[in-house]
């Protein structure tokens, strides 16, 4: 009967577990189902333990990027650093810390590689860390991320033909390739460079600076990571965004909304099982895998 009992509390914890997490079930809609307070049902939720990941080994490309939670200008935000098989539309490593750093990613590496991978090429954004940590493989900068860092400098609609110029020459990076965007650009900063070295000068303190500082940081930008926009050239299966990766961390964050005010312990519980499924939707079968 003990024996019985332990068994049905834990396929009770795995069920309420399921549908905290990938039903989006708040604790109050939870009472209503079973009747039970919420002190109860926490205590049912702070028992579930995830299984350890099972791993297939193999040669995959990968995405890498990091997703922060909490406020970062009030210090009380924390990361998720994720790598991802976008074909498999698998997560293969995970993990939480407190900033990214190239240590995380070496980390990284060093495990998925310990675990039998082969890593054939790397996508991620412009922290520098990545590359650092993956150094030797294939790097693709992600156009999509791209394409923020010169908004940053033209805003979306910019007013100045050299910000609508080069707005556009950025957005033709999903359709291009690495002659034509490297001629277009070379043409751009030829075109331009007198506009982009003009500089102001405060009347009252004859200190000088650039008039177009935003636009020659979107340039410099682009000339920064010129040389690894068109990486997936090489091979055709590397991934050239990882948008599989940031449309993942966009669901993820809707099933954080709902529970509302979760300490980072527990939002981390919950995070760990959903990069477990690689998805806040998982099939049957899959769940009965991951719970």
């Amino acid at each position: 009967m003990l024996r019985n009992k332990k068994r049905q509390n834990r396929q009770f914890t795995k069920q309420l577990w399921n549908e905290y997490v990938f039903h989006k079930q708040t604790l109050r809609e939870l009472h209503n189902d079973y009747q039970l307070d919420r002190r109860t049902l926490r205590s049912f939720l702070s028992r579930y333990r995830a299984p350890a990941k099972l791993h297939t080994p193999r040669a995959a490309h990968l995405l890498v990027d990091g997703t922060y939670w909490g406020e970062r200008k009030e210090y009380t935000s924390w990361c998720s650093i994720v790598a991802r098989d976008p074909y498999e539309k698998e997560n293969l490593w995970w993990n939480f810390e407190d900033t990214e750093t190239t240590s995380v990613y070496l980390r990284c590496r060093r495990e998925l590689t310990d675990l039998g991978y082969i890593i054939l090429s790397v996508t991620g954004d412009g922290f520098s860390g990545i590359r650092q940590a993956f150094s030797g493989i294939p790097f693709q900068m992600c156009h999509v991320h791209m394409e923020r860092l010169v908004v940053q400098g033209t805003t979306k609609r910019p007013q100045l033909e050299a910000g609508i110029t080069l707005l556009a020459l950025v957005k033709s990076l999903h359709t291009t390739d690495r002659a034509t965007f490297e001629r277009r650009f070379r043409y751009y900063i030829e075109k331009y460079r007198e506009f982009l070295n003009e500089r102001t000068i405060n009347p009252l303190t004859g200190e000088q600076y650039w008039t177009h500082a935003p636009l020659r940081m979107a340039v410099h930008s682009l000339l920064r990571f010129q040389q690894w926009l068109f990486t997936f050239e090489q091979d055709k299966n590397i991934p050239k965004t990882t948008n599989s990766l940031e449309g993942h961390f966009s669901h993820i964050d809707d099933v954080v909304k709902i529970h509302r005010g979760l300490s980072r312990i527990h939002k981390e519980r919950v995070l760990h099982s959903i990069f477990l499924a690689s998805t806040t939707a998982p099939s049957k079968k899959r769940l009965k895998e991951i719970l």
